[in-house]
């Protein structure tokens, strides 16, 4: 039987992180584990989109454990403030759920000064788990799931002497950079995990092809290129709808038989039932995750060290 959110098991008294958790993805993500019985934490930039999605969540579960933070990952300083605020608010956080994102924008940057993509769906959520680090190692059995996207595999490892891609800059190749950070982040976390004997768990999901609001965001935005319109006219007629395309990360996030270092997304590529996935591109990993730990230490000046949160 295809596994679906009836199977996730009793949350009551677990505390979840879900970034994004305003729209799209996130929103279902949320939702899900709120209906589960989980307290939510939900971590989103616009204030009054987020008070929008609280009250969609309150209307399909009356009951639901909810509280909103604001959260911009765009902004270094915003994102130690959400960490800081989350933590001193729950001595354990069970699920962080690094789902937020943006996809193939024109070149800018954030705040900091980082690529865009680059600082908001990788430098972002990297401070917010070192961040997060405390609570996540004192829950039983903690669990970081951080979305990534197929796009990884038109990514290529970040270059420490250009991670913000100045004079090779395409949208395309700025998404794929950022997203297969994020699948190296969540196999270098589950190391980190490992190195000092933790019970916390990082695991990596992937959505498919969803028919959420990113598209037409990118679109929006100018983004995409010339591919952009056909990307969202795709995800419109074909993507899996937003609840579905959840699946692979509440999967990744609850299933009392996931473990640390798995990977979860569509049986059938972009679309499908949520299961495990093969773990491909493993020449070169260590290498690329070596990098990906010095390049994001110097950037952020933030450094992960589970063993300091014992």
């Amino acid at each position: 039987m295809p596994w679906t959110v009836a199977d996730i098991p009793d949350l009551t008294g677990r505390v979840a992180v879900v970034t994004g958790a305003n729209g799209g993805l996130g929103l279902e993500t949320a939702a899900a584990l709120a209906g589960a019985g989980a307290h939510v934490v939900m971590a989103a930039r616009s204030p009054g989109k987020t008070a929008d999605a609280r009250e969609t969540i309150l209307a399909r579960h009356p009951g639901a454990s909810l509280e909103t933070v604001a959260l911009d990952l765009g902004s270094q300083a915003s994102v130690r403030d959400a960490a800081a605020a989350i933590a001193a608010g729950h001595d354990t956080v069970d699920f962080l759920v690094n789902n937020a994102g943006v996809m193939a924008t024109p070149e800018g940057r954030t705040e900091d000064g980082f690529e865009t993509q680059l600082g908001v769906d990788h430098l972002g959520h990297w401070t917010l788990t070192a961040g997060l680090m405390r609570p996540l190692i004192a829950a039983q059995r903690g669990r970081v799931v951080t979305v990534t996207s197929t796009a990884h595999h038109m990514g290529r490892r970040i270059d420490p002497a250009n991670p913000h891609l100045e004079g090779r800059y395409t949208p395309w190749r700025g998404y794929g950079q950022a997203k297969l950070a994020n699948l190296h982040f969540a196999y270098g976390l589950e190391q980190e995990f490992r190195r000092v004997n933790s019970t916390a768990q990082s695991l990596a999901a992937h959505p498919g092809l969803s028919h959420t609001d990113l598209q037409k965001r990118t679109v929006r935005e100018g983004g995409g290129g010339s591919t952009g319109p056909f990307f969202e006219s795709m995800a419109e007629r074909r993507g899996m709808p937003a609840d579905r395309g959840a699946l692979p990360q509440l999967r990744a996030a609850t299933d009392p038989h996931a473990r640390g270092g798995q990977f979860y997304g569509p049986r059938w590529m972009n679309v499908g039932k949520p299961v495990r996935l093969p773990l491909y591109r493993r020449m070169g990993l260590q290498r690329s995750i070596a990098v990906l730990w010095q390049v994001s230490e110097e950037l952020t000046g933030v450094t992960i060290d589970a063993g300091s949160a014992f």
